[in-house]
């Protein structure tokens, strides 16, 4: 996957131009733009970066770190990790053959993300019931095997903090974010999130000091204090309680928040700074995940209701692009290969795993899997530390 490396920019440059020139993906009109922040946000460098957190490469590419593999992943193998909610396991491929090379019980029910650990030397799938337990599988990336599984209570998802000092448990059911000691597994803190039903994805800003939390359940959105430990403030959807946000991703220069919405149907955007919500884009049926590609210049976006992927493009701040996965399916989600060329995805509604080569915009392999599907992870990434998820990076 290495060999690649060197194509990165030309990879997503030519994501874009075929976006911009229509084609088999259909073109999009450009009324979609979003209007740009109500004001300036500061770039990364020009703010007080949380204490211990590795300082960004670049004062305009929060991702700048994540072009090439660290020798900390030299030995690991490259696998894609697929957490069966519904069938409780744990299938693993391998990305060069598109075969399953094993499956395994996730160690506990409903696993939902496959998640990386901050220092990228271990894997933990979240086991998120029965609701008041719950537990981890650690997976060892340079085998691919479990090891026996860790009671944490209700990990639905799991984040790191960028200092690296705490593993951030989400704990949906609980409404509440609970801070863990990353190595032993003891819990430390937690952050009470009352009026946040279905709390489940977040990105942090560009200093790493904060965090914008989407809740699911209640078309509501919450602004966290990471270097204080606290709930800033709640935030309203536009549509209310009839919303339903899931992923955040901070934009590359850290001035924008982009946060989908299954019901909205698109992604909702928001100043970095101020967090207020200064847009609104229509993407697609069922609006779910948001991944950064390799050279920053663009966001792939999962329309999981209707079975697409949507481009936004950051440089002209407009979709350029959206492409109906060939036969259907229900993209939800994954993560880019290593070189960035292909994009893996779960079809949560219909049992099978997505590797769509995004320099031709084909669909490489359609890949029976468990039912269910989630938040699958391949593995290694670039980057020098995970902050989570599916393989956040930075």
């Amino acid at each position: 996957m290495i060999a690649r490396r060197a194509r990165y920019g030309f990879i997503v440059s030519m994501v874009v131009l075929a976006g911009c020139s229509g084609g088999n993906a259909g073109t999009v009109d450009k009324t979609t733009a979003a209007p740009p922040p109500t004001a300036p946000a500061a770039t990364p460098q020009a703010q007080a970066l949380l204490p211990g957190m590795p300082p960004p490469l670049s004062p305009t590419d929060v991702y700048a770190g994540t072009r090439e593999l660290s020798p900390a992943v030299a030995d690991h193998l490259p696998r894609v990790y697929v957490p069966n909610s519904e069938s409780n396991t744990i299938t693993v491929i391998d990305p060069a053959t598109f075969q399953v090379v094993d499956t395994y019980p996730a160690g506990g029910r409903e696993p939902q993300h496959v998640v990386p650990s901050y220092d990228m030397q271990m894997l933990y799938a979240n086991n998120d019931l029965p609701i008041g337990s719950g537990s981890l599988l650690p997976i060892d990336p340079r085998t691919g095997k479990p090891g026996e599984p860790i009671p944490v209570r209700d990990p639905y998802n799991m984040y790191f903090t960028p200092d690296g000092k705490y593993a951030l448990v989400v704990a949906e059911a609980d409404r509440s974010l609970d801070l863990y000691d990353p190595h032993t597994w003891q819990k430390l803190h937690d952050i009470a999130v009352p009026d946040c039903p279905g709390v489940n994805h977040m990105d942090f800003t560009a200093d790493g000091r904060s965090a914008l939390v989407s809740c699911e359940f209640s078309g509501r959105m919450a602004v966290i204090d990471i270097a204080n430990l606290a709930l800033v403030r709640m935030i309203d959807l536009p549509d209310g309680r009839s919303g339903k946000p899931q992923d955040v991703k901070l934009s590359p220069d850290g001035r924008t928040f982009y946060v989908a919405d299954m019901v909205a149907n698109g992604i909702y955007v928001f100043d970095a700074q101020t967090f207020e919500n200064t847009g609104f884009v229509p993407t697609g049926g069922g609006t779910h995940g948001l991944y950064i590609t390799r050279d920053s210049k663009a966001m792939l976006i999962t329309n999981r209701h209707e079975g697409s992927i949507s481009v936004w493009d950051f440089a002209t701040n407009q979709l350029v692009r959206k492409w109906p996965i060939p036969g259907g399916g229900s993209p939800d989600m994954g993560n880019l290969s290593a070189d960035g060329s292909v994009f893996w995805v779960s079809g949560r509604h219909h049992g099978e795993v997505y590797a769509i080569d995004i320099v031709n915009w084909t669909l490489l392999a359609r890949i029976p899997v468990g039912k269910g599907c989630h938040g699958l992870t391949i593995w290694p990434q670039p980057g020098r530390y995970s902050t989570g998820h599916t393989g956040v990076m930075r």
